[in-house]
């Protein structure tokens, strides 16, 4: 029995989004899905299962034809959280710092 409320290209929309929109740029500014929706269409495409081998920075989704660049996928998470100001990733950071060496600890000597 089948449900008549069910239709085929609302399934394929839901489980092929790829299908539907060919760009991280398309999918945030699709009016028919929520926030929500457009980061799990994001984060899916980000997901290492889609990476390019021996190419990490790209993505091959199935059902488009071209590669899409992991940096476009991230830069439009970031919009999606309201950080529009920098599409660069954060810097790594903290204040370097000097371990000493544990043999100069017992000798008395400084590092």
């Amino acid at each position: 029995m089948t449900n008549v409320n069910t239709n085929s290209s609302n399934l394929n929309l839901l489980f092929h989004p790829a299908a539907h929109y060919d760009s991280p740029a398309e999918v945030l500014n699709a009016k028919e899905l929520s926030t929500p929706e457009k980061r799990i269409i994001l984060s899916s495409w980000a997901s290492d299962m889609y990476t390019v081998e021996s190419c990490p920075a790209l993505r091959e989704i199935p059902g488009m034809g071209h590669t899409v660049r992991l940096a476009d996928i991230l830069a439009a998470l970031r919009k999606l959280d309201g950080d529009n100001d920098n599409d660069d990733p954060p810097r790594g950071g903290g204040v370097p710092m000097r371990l000493r060496r544990p043999w100069a600890a017992v000798e008395g000597r400084s590092a």
